[in-house]
């Protein structure tokens, strides 16, 4: 190669390794200018929003009630009147009116009662009945929520007559470990926890594909002390507290051992009946006098027997001694798995 070729290749040569790293050095510009963008723009994003709980006005609810028409009650509670009502944007809700002699007669229903309901309002689990608005005027105190159907677990075991046959053992099973979910939310979830104050089986509630969602929670400040529909599902120390400072997590976790009580045997509370019934027959494992006679008798009793003990620990030990709702969650999670639907 001639002196004069050699120095045109070398040119050549040096000419494209100039022009790859301008090329390359280029690339990698942009790279990094939209990777410093990209954090940017990730930095700058929000987190995301709480749900928002909307202030109605008390002519808003009177005209979604029809003037809280009887025709549109659907359940009767401690706590008030719960109405099907129907907003102008087409949206079908639940409307509990608090009852107005519980409002009069209850400082705590008048003072904080929004502050309490825009905190409940954060509660958001597939198990729990969601509240999103209230509305409040001199008298009435109003909380609205999501509308989650009519029909409860006490219509199924005690108002029907043939509601305790639709429930199989699966069913009863399922509706267990729903419950105590939504319970175990509000106990490790919520900051601060929610006590329930009342977990009975009227308020916990059923929908088509028999999954449990619980209502009413964190409501129990505006009736403390009001012992219907209450005596039976709280033990015999919430009485001894002032001002209703018997609630507690504890106290949770019994009436939901009742509950379980119920699911197994098919009887009512009878204000604590129950609970002196069928506590001796599970420590006595005579569960064929224990389970409900409307269905029929499961080939296995393994998973009742595990779910008579938890009731036996839910309700017969004192406070210290009851399980966590968080533990009662990994027996049912096991159970649920034992009995599928």
């Amino acid at each position: 190669m001639k002196h004069s070729q050699k120095l045109a290749y070398y040119f050549i040569l040096a000419l494209c390794s100039s022009s790859f790293i301008a090329l390359l050095s280029v690339l990698l510009f942009f790279i990094c200018r939209n990777t410093h963008r990209h954090r940017q723009l990730a930095d700058e994003t929000p987190p995301p929003s709480k749900p928002s709980i909307r202030s109605y006005t008390l002519i808003d609810i009177d005209t979604a009630t029809e003037g809280f028409s009887h025709r549109r009650v659907i359940g009767e509670g401690r706590l008030g009147t719960v109405y099907a009502a129907l907003l102008d944007t087409g949206e079908l809700i639940a409307v509990k009116r608090i009852y107005p002699w519980l409002v009069l007669s209850n400082n705590n229903a008048g003072f904080g009662f929004s502050s309490v309901v825009k905190s409940l309002s954060s509660a958001q689990h597939p198990n729990l009945v969601t509240i999103t608005g209230y509305s409040e005027a001199p008298g009435e105190r109003i909380i609205v929520m999501e509308y989650a159907g009519v029909v409860n677990l006490d219509m199924y075991l005690h108002q029907n007559p043939d509601g305790g046959f639709l429930l199989n053992w699966s069913h009863r099973v399922k509706i267990a470990a729903g419950a105590a979910r939504g319970l175990q939310y509000l106990h490790e979830s919520m900051a601060p926890s929610v006590i329930h104050g009342c977990v009975k089986p009227s308020n916990i509630l059923i929908d088509a594909k028999l999954s449990a969602k619980l209502s009413d929670y964190g409501l129990n400040f505006l009736a403390a002390r009001e012992k219907r529909g209450l005596v039976g599902y709280v033990d015999e120390e919430y009485w001894q507290g002032k001002g209703g400072q018997g609630s507690c997590k504890e106290n949770d976790v019994y009436g939901y051992g009742v509950v379980l009580l119920e699911l197994l045997s098919g009887r009512g509370c009878e204000e604590g009946w129950l609970v002196k019934w069928a506590l001796p027959l599970i420590k006595e494992m005579r569960f064929s006098e224990l389970l409900d006679p409307r269905i029929e008798y499961p080939s296995d009793l393994k998973p009742l027997m595990r779910m008579g003990k938890v009731a036996l620990a839910c309700v017969g030990n004192c406070r210290k001694s009851r399980p966590a709702i968080g533990q009662v969650v990994a027996i049912f999670n096991n159970l649920e798995a034992q009995l599928c639907v």
